[in-house]
């Protein structure tokens, strides 16, 4: 299968996935499936790969390639912003069931791909799914290409459309950090529900206007997670963002 990324950049899928556990970093509202560890190791990665990254005042998403082999190395996803109603969410098809896959780059160049406007929480935020627009919701998938441990890229029409992770508070982490390889405590997954209700829309809009309802939640979550020891790597990876928030909106 050939697939296309940006107008006329295209590249195959191959028969092996990156073998990367992918970090979400909360704080960074970021999912990241790379082995740079800082960020002086990005940009060495970014010097010495080709593809999609961020420049200047373009914030693509992330994929990068080794010029050697073609293949792909890495890659990056930004958490959208906008949270798809609870009816469209309910529209994201379960199948075609992921495919383990890699990618090799048709040529070598770098191009871009569009980063994903309209975010979808499956039940109980079991799979976070990214969205190139709403429009995808209208057609079936074409495949999902497995491309990393619980990462998937969603195809339509031989289009990259989107991406989805599974299980995403299993690999909470802040930064470049690994995720704790344990299992995610369950009290640790309703707390990952409320921390992602009040740092997306429409709950965060009312978080910046100070409405009293929507910070009264935001104090209530932040005093869990402070005092909270049980699965402490996931809950620092949540404080990061929540206690941030309650700094610039709930503590006057």
């Amino acid at each position: 299968m050939r697939l296309t990324f940006d107008d006329d950049w295209t590249a195959t899928v191959t028969g092996e996935p990156l073998p990367i556990t992918p970090r979400f970093d909360f704080a960074g509202q970021r999912v990241r499936v790379a082995t740079y560890r800082d960020v002086e190791e990005q940009e060495q990665f970014q010097l010495a790969t080709f593809g999609s990254q961020d420049w200047l005042w373009d914030a693509p998403d992330e994929a990068r390639f080794d010029p050697v082999g073609r293949q792909l190395v890495g890659l990056q996803f930004q958490l959208p912003y906008e949270v798809a109603d609870p009816e469209d969410c309910a529209r994201v098809p379960a199948l075609p069931l992921a495919r383990p896959g890699g990618l090799r780059a048709d040529e070598a160049r770098d191009f871009r791909l569009e980063a994903a406007t309209e975010l979808c929480r499956g039940p109980g935020d079991g799979v976070l799914t990214g969205l190139r627009d709403l429009d995808v919701l209208d057609e079936p998938l074409e495949a999902r290409i497995g491309i990393a441990p619980d990462v998937a890229l969603l195809v339509q029409h031989g289009t990259i459309v989107g991406w989805s992770l599974t299980d995403p508070v299993q690999y909470l982490t802040s930064g470049f950090a690994a995720p704790d390889p344990a299992p995610a405590a369950a009290a640790t997954r309703p707390l990952f529900t409320e921390s992602l209700d009040l740092t997306t829309s429409p709950l965060l809009d009312d978080v910046r206007h100070r409405e009293p309802s929507a910070l009264a939640r935001l104090k209530a979550l932040h005093e869990t997670l402070r005092g909270r020891t049980e699965d402490r790597h996931r809950t620092e990876a949540l404080l990061a963002l929540i206690g941030d928030l309650y700094e610039d909106y709930g503590s006057g």
